[in-house]
């Protein structure tokens, strides 16, 4: 067979394949048909089915696509075949050193398709269709249309059916379209007052069997051949009722209105049908005897139901009042409480009560007899106890303890002054040669010196050097010692200060005490306890704080002599502690 097909050519492909001319493919050469195959050996075997489509695609080279579809599987079958085309012959033949190996097969792909909505293996909803796409599908809303209707745009639109021509309208009768149908209207050819029958005959309408009466209310309607023709009714009406304007029916006559009525002054005329009533204004009643409309005292027709705390008669009503702390409420009947701290009538604190308000103070002021006003309480004008220990100051709505200026400072407590101690502190002046002694309040500097011929045992004590004859040994004291005591003025009289006597004592022994200088006031007195020990009291009340300097000698009777000691006591009366 002269003048094959290249393999490239569509021609070749649609008489080999689709037109199934086997006997036209078999006269290619062997390399040809080996070369292709395995790829015409499905391609054919769809084509001998009828399941398979083609297309093709010459350039850039020949590309074959197949679509078939394989009813039981419900699958679709896509197939691509690519092919070179057949090399020319050369013009002048050259040999060939050896064959050349056949060319390996055209590249094959397949794409396998499921059809989801036959597979039932969508997602579409009970009211939406399953449409199959390639590789995937579609859910498109599914509208179920009335007769008369079909879908436009997933709408429902109405046929026309005169304009389509599916009507069936006689010759006589003209198609007019409708919502969802269509009427047949008879074709006019009868006069006006005339109509047609199905015959086609003209018959007359009757006018007043309509359903609109052509007739106005008062008038009958009388029906004549082509038309029709009204008739005034004459109607009489009874007592209360009168003719409407029309003459048709009888209309209630409006008494209160037309001042026909005979109520007095004060009533109310009400209509009624054919008649009318009198009634008294609200909060007011009929009077048989007196023929008139008299107040009704509410207040004491219905006593506590209507108000929550006072009624008061108004005429034709009543109206509620609140005593004093409490307000009217909205609904004009009960009472709300007041709550009168809000407008701040104490100068204090206030406490609302049901009714009223309660004023108090806080601590340290006291309510005056105004109930409003809160004053200073002065704690330290009151006999209320020993507030403070020094001085009491009054401040506002308390008070403050005081301490003097110098020599205290104020306890933990606020109330009690606290001695300082200057000589442990180190807040004294007193110099080296001088010994700190603190006192309540304060302290003193002192200094011990001895006389002559005196030495310094101690700090606080002389001894007496050799005497030159005994008489002046006997008359002097043989130990000087100095002493200092500290007392308050509220010291309890006679108070024993100070005791004084030999040590050791033997027995024998007997002492003779004795002041013999600083006691000029006669503050202070001596007393012989025993034997051998003798005491200084103070028996008269120091009443302000004063230093005292005093000589106590004792005479001391040993074994027939006489020896003299002198204590020399410096005495410090404080004020009280604080």
């Amino acid at each position: 067979m002269t003048g094959s097909l290249s393999l490239a050519s569509p021609s070749f492909w649609k008489r080999c394949i689709c037109s199934k001319l086997f006997n036209y493919c078999l006269t290619l050469s062997l390399s040809q048909l080996l070369t292709t195959f395995y790829a015409l050996q499905w391609v054919i075997l769809m084509c001998l089915l009828s399941l398979c489509s083609l297309s093709h695609t010459l350039s850039p080279a020949p590309i074959l696509s197949f679509h078939c579809y394989i009813p039981l599987s419900h699958l679709h079958l896509s197939l691509s075949l690519s092919l070179s085309p057949s090399p020319s012959p050369s013009p002048s033949p050259s040999p060939s050193p050896s064959p050349s190996p056949s060319p390996p097969p055209p590249p094959l792909s397949f794409h396998t398709d499921i059809n989801e909505c036959l597979m039932s293996t969508h997602t579409c909803q009970m009211n939406e269709h399953c449409v199959n796409t390639a590789g995937s599908f579609v859910c498109r809303r599914q509208i179920t249309c009335p007769l008369g209707y079909q879908i436009s745009n997933d709408v429902c639109e109405d046929i026309d059916e005169c304009v389509q021509g599916t009507h069936n309208c006689g010759p006589g009768f003209e198609c007019v379209n409708s919502e969802g149908s269509f009427r047949c209207n008879a074709k006019p050819h009868c006069s006006m007052g005339f109509t047609q029958d199905t015959r086609g005959n003209c018959i007359d309408i009757d006018e007043c069997g309509v359903v609109g009466r052509p007739c106005s209310h008062g008038f009958n309607c009388i029906n004549t051949v082509g038309s029709y023709s009204c008739q005034m009714k004459i109607i009489m009406c009874n007592r209360g009722y009168h003719a409407s304007p029309d003459g048709g029916r009888c209309i209630d006559v409006d008494e209160c209105q037309s001042a026909l009525h005979r109520c007095g002054e004060g009533q109310i005329c009400h209509n009624l049908p054919g008649s009318y009533r009198c009634d008294c204004q609200t909060g007011y009643q009929y009077d048989m005897f007196r023929k008139m409309c008299v107040d009704v005292n509410e207040c004491w027709r219905y006593p506590g139901r209507l108000c929550a705390q006072t009624c008061e008669n108004t005429p034709g009503s009543y109206q509620c009042s609140c005593t004093a702390g409490f307000s009217l409420s909205s609904d004009g009947k009960n009472c709300e409480d007041v709550n009168e701290c809000l407008t701040n009538p104490c100068s204090q604190e206030c406490a609302n009560i049901y009714g009223s308000y309660q004023c108090y103070c806080r601590q340290g002021y006291y309510l005056r007899e105004d109930g409003h006003t809160c004053d200073d309480i002065d704690e330290c004008a009151q006999s209320i106890g020993h507030l403070c220990s020094f001085k009491c100051v009054n401040v506002p709505g308390s008070y403050q303890c005081a301490c003097p200026d110098y020599g205290y400072t104020m306890s933990p407590n606020g109330r009690a002054c606290r001695d300082i101690d200057e000589c442990t502190t180190g807040a004294h002046n007193c110099s080296l040669a001088e010994t700190c002694y603190n006192i309540q309040g304060g302290f003193r500097c002192l200094s011990f010196d001895c006389p002559q011929n005196y030495r310094k045992s101690s700090d606080t004590r002389c001894e007496r050097l050799s005497c030159p004859n005994f008489l002046d040994c006997q008359n002097s004291p043989l130990r000087i010692t100095y002493y200092h005591l500290s007392f308050q003025t509220n010291i309890v009289i006679p108070a024993q200060i100070f005791r004084i006597g030999p040590s050791p004592a033997y027995s024998g022994d007997n002492v003779i005490i004795s002041i013999t200088q600083g006691n000029e006031d006669n503050y202070f007195s001596t007393r012989k306890l025993n034997a051998y020990t003798g005491a200084v009291y103070l028996h008269r009340q120091v009443h302000e704080p004063r230093d005292f300097l005093i000589d106590v000698e004792m005479k001391l009777w040993r074994q027939g002599t006489f020896t003299t000691f002198l204590a020399r006591l410096y005495v410090f009366i404080t004020a009280n502690s604080l």
